[in-house]
């Protein structure tokens, strides 16, 4: 093998540096939340009766949305499962958009325009 070989796990690793204190270990297990900064991007939602969202966005833009001819079309697609009361009133933001569970969401630049038109 030679003299460069590696040492293996007979002891050859070396000294352990100095452990970091408690406060630095939690420190850096703690993921930066994702701040979603497009004037698009979902702040809030809230489900309300009849297939609507109340939609807040991050500028302070906000409105309601009827989802209920598109989860009632024939063309509803995924959006067909969310014709279940008790999904649709899963609804979340995620990533700063509207999210149900299944991967269901909505294009959240969409419905900003939907609903800065409506103002």
């Amino acid at each position: 093998m030679g003299t460069g070989a590696s040492r293996g796990t007979d002891g050859g690793l070396g000294s352990m540096h100095a452990q970091s204190t408690a406060q630095e270990d939690r420190a850096a297990d703690v993921t930066p939340p994702v701040v979603p900064r497009m004037p698009w991007r979902v702040h809030a939602v809230r489900v309300l009766p009849g297939y609507r969202l109340d939609v807040v966005f991050v500028d302070g833009t906000r409105g309601v949305t009827d989802l209920s001819a598109l989860i009632h079309s024939e063309d509803a697609g995924v959006f067909a499962s969310l014709r279940d009361p008790a999904l649709f009133s899963r609804a979340r933001v995620v990533y700063g958009a509207v999210t149900w569970p299944g991967e269901i969401d909505l294009a959240p630049d969409a419905l900003y325009r939907q609903m800065a038109k409506a103002d």
